[in-house]
């Protein structure tokens, strides 16, 4: 059955159920009298995701649109304005808050974070990660058994066996033995795949976990050598349905350009980075998504003091790089919000006093500044570590019925 026919049938449902419902009751009007279930589909697609689970309880029409996981599908996609979550892992430790980064320069300022726990069943030890994140799922590991992957808006959680034998005589262990790794999404198998190559005996090696068949797939395609220069920062980004890494000279130690793994054709590319950015040839380098766009960041300590981000307007046209700079030297993009405030960490702020989060407005040109609540002292985490997602109500699919 297809998308559309699958989310007629379940508008039907629900629509007899409605109607049994309202019979039963009262004979009042509902708002399905006066809209048309298609404009009250068009309307829900954009409402903001953290309001959608109070929506369920407005009726069960509305309870069975908003669970339809191809409504979810379709929000992640068609939402005015998609909201992003960052989880601040407090450092080495099982604390982490999640804060609501939208929701930070609204002045509301004790309801935009939480402290939350990491979906294990047992109060994990110090020993695991966070390997990224993916259309609203993050990706932990716990080193050397297994992963999981979890959806913080829905509380949805799945645990996968990471336990993988290269050979009789070695058990691959995550994230410590991968030289590189990567989580994403391959829309052509409508697959989850997390990507690590890895280096046994002398010889490097690419795999791959399919989450849809939970299984390992080894990998034909051929790696860049040496992949040493990847460990630096071995975690990658997915965008366009590719994950990206920062390479790195290996003899200069600084970045040259970007590597790029195609999930549908199991292939690897490069893409350039801006010339000016590589005349400056020692300055390291980030990349971040920034509203469905690659972009890099980099301080210029020297000349200017200032923080510069590349953003490549259109995917894989190195002409289409843009500059913006920001006027502050400690600068650490999280997302963009709103189509043109860039969120960021700010780490300059003293070990004894609370995180702070700056926002640059690229159009106005204005920088501001939040400072967190007091019970989140910067004297407890020495190296918060951030992961943001783009919140949704993707289920995986496999575990959709």
């Amino acid at each position: 059955m297809d998308k559309r026919k699958r989310l007629k049938h379940t508008v039907n449902k629900a629509k007899e159920e409605s109607t049994m419902e309202k019979k039963m009751n009262d004979k009042s009007k509902s708002i399905h009298d006066f809209l048309p279930l298609d404009l009250i589909h068009i309307i829900l697609l954009r409402v903001p995701i953290r309001h959608l689970a109070r929506l369920r309880c407005v009726s069960k029409l509305w309870c069975s649109l908003i669970s339809d996981p191809d409504f979810a599908e379709s929000h992640l996609h068609l939402s005015l304005a998609p909201t992003h979550g960052c989880l601040v892992r407090l450092d080495d430790s099982t604390e982490a808050y999640l804060v609501h980064l939208e929701e930070v320069f609204n002045g509301d300022n004790y309801q935009l974070m939480k402290e939350v726990s990491f979906p294990f069943k047992k109060k994990p030890p110090s020993e695991f990660c966070v390997m990224g994140s993916c259309r609203g799922f993050v990706l932990l590991s716990r080193e050397p058994y297994f992963f999981v992957v979890w959806n913080p808006v829905t509380g949805f959680r799945k645990r996968i066996s990471c336990m993988f034998h290269r050979s009789k005589l070695r058990c691959l262990k995550f994230p410590r033995d991968a030289l590189l790794y990567g989580f994403g999404y391959d829309a052509s198998r409508d697959d989850y795949l997390i990507v690590v190559a890895s280096e046994d005996g002398g010889c490097q090696h690419l795999d791959c976990l399919s989450l849809r068949t939970n299984s390992w797939i080894s990998l034909d395609a051929a790696l860049p050598k040496p992949l040493g220069f990847m460990k630096r920062r071995p975690r990658g980004l997915f965008l366009n349905g590719s994950i990206h890494w920062l390479c790195y000279s290996h003899k200069k130690h600084y970045s040259e350009s970007i590597l790029t793994f195609d999930l549908k054709e199991r292939s690897f590319s490069k893409i350039s980075l801006p010339e000016q950015l590589r005349m400056h040839g020692r300055i390291p380098a980030t990349i971040v998504t920034l509203g469905g766009y690659l972009a890099l960041c980099y301080q210029d300590f020297v000349v200017e003091r200032k923080t510069h981000i590349w953003v490549m307007k259109e995917y894989k046209v190195n002409s289409s790089w843009i500059l913006y700079e920001i006027p502050c030297l400690e600068f650490e993009p999280l997302c963009l919000s709103n189509g043109s405030d860039i969120i960021a960490l700010d780490p300059t702020t003293p070990v004894s006093e609370p995180l702070k989060f700056a926002k640059y407005n690229i159009r106005e040109e204005l920088l501001q500044y939040f400072t967190c609540p007091p019970h989140l002292g910067q004297e407890r985490y020495f190296f918060p570590s951030c992961t943001v997602y783009t919140e949704s109500l993707l289920l995986l699919p496999n575990d959709i019925e």
